[in-house]
């Protein structure tokens, strides 16, 4: 029997990759897409023909319930989010009413269903915040330090909540930083990566400019970390699982590996540092502990830090050349 998904945050860089994992496991693959005056669904134009798009809204539990009724999905997963920690200290209560309340009314509406539907809540490294150990996995306590990551842990007790009072399958995927070439670019690896082909190809002054390059986390490849999430509503109890790389790498290595992809090995002399781009409070020493996926589903990832900057930086250039839009 065909497995039908519903993907919330379907037109963002985990929701493409996850949608192109699902079709070719043989799912039908909806998709929750909000109201737009225009529409911004570059990143899934090339399958938008498999999928089928149902117009709602995290923010609007009214439409979640009527996206459920529509494609009886066996799982749904929460990928919907104001995602930019930075703007969340400019935009609090709009990121508290998407990331928190949203992800509650999607428990509401899934509640309500009284179907057996699996959930799977795209949860964050921003949880650890002010970071009490290293590495961190799931029995690190949470001290969120934006209000990005203070939304979330509200959204992560939330889930725990609703399967421990309700009996639902829902469960947290901490992931750490996963980037892409389809990163929107207020990232700051999407951000280093386009300039770094701009400058390539002349388009660009050789000037970039970030905020504290010294800034380290763990970063991994979105194709890779879908896949994890996936597994852990494959897995026979809903468990909450930290899905990291393990290795730990700061801005300034980002800027090394875009440059050296394009034959400039003296990056220094392209990046200066501004005040305007330092966050008021970051989580700037991540380093996430996977054993635990690794142990219960099989999962590693297959991509190396290197080997995704370097391809963020090709597609980036070929996007150039072709000069083709994206946001």
């Amino acid at each position: 029997m065909t497995k039908s998904a519903l993907i919330t945050g379907i037109t963002g860089q985990d929701g493409s990759y996850l949608s192109e994992l699902l079709l070719k496991k043989g799912y039908k693959v909806f998709g929750l897409e909000r109201r737009h005056s225009t529409k911004n669904t570059w990143r899934i134009d090339h399958i938008k023909d498999k999928i089928e798009l149902i117009e709602g809204d995290l923010t609007d539990e009214t439409s979640l319930r009527s996206a459920i009724k529509t494609s009886e999905p066996d799982e749904i997963y929460n990928l919907a989010a104001q995602s930019s920690a930075v703007a969340s200290f400019k935009h609090p209560v709009y990121t508290a009413e998407v990331n928190a309340i949203g992800t509650l009314k999607l428990l509401e509406a899934v509640r309500a269903s009284g179907d057996s539907i699996k959930l799977y809540q795209a949860s964050t490294s921003d949880l650890y915040g002010k970071i009490q150990q290293k590495p961190q996995n799931e029995l690190t306590p949470f001290h969120p330090v934006t209000p990005y990551g203070v939304a979330k842990l509200f959204a992560y007790w939330s889930i725990v909540n609703y399967r421990e009072t309700y009996g639902l399958f829902a469960v947290n995927g901490i992931l750490f930083n996963h980037e892409s070439p389809r990163r929107g670019l207020e990232f700051v690896s999407r951000k280093i990566t386009n300039a770094v082909a701009k400058i390539h190809l002349g388009k660009k002054k050789d000037e970039l400019v970030l905020g504290n390059i010294d800034s380290k986390k763990d970063w991994g490849f979105s194709g890779d970390y879908v896949e994890a999430m996936w597994l852990l509503l494959q897995h026979k109890d809903p468990v909450d699982l930290v899905i990291a790389s393990g290795q730990q790498h700061s801005v300034r290595d980002i800027c090394k590996y875009a440059f050296e992809a394009v034959g400039i090995e003296n990056w220094e002399a392209h990046v200066t540092t501004s005040k305007e781009f330092i966050r008021p409070a970051d989580a700037d020493n991540l380093v996430g502990d996977a054993s635990k996926a690794r142990e219960l589903l099989g999962w590693k990832p297959k991509t190396t830090f290197k080997q995704l900057i370097k391809l963020m930086v090709d597609v980036d250039i070929e996007y150039e050349k072709q000069g083709i839009s994206r946001i």
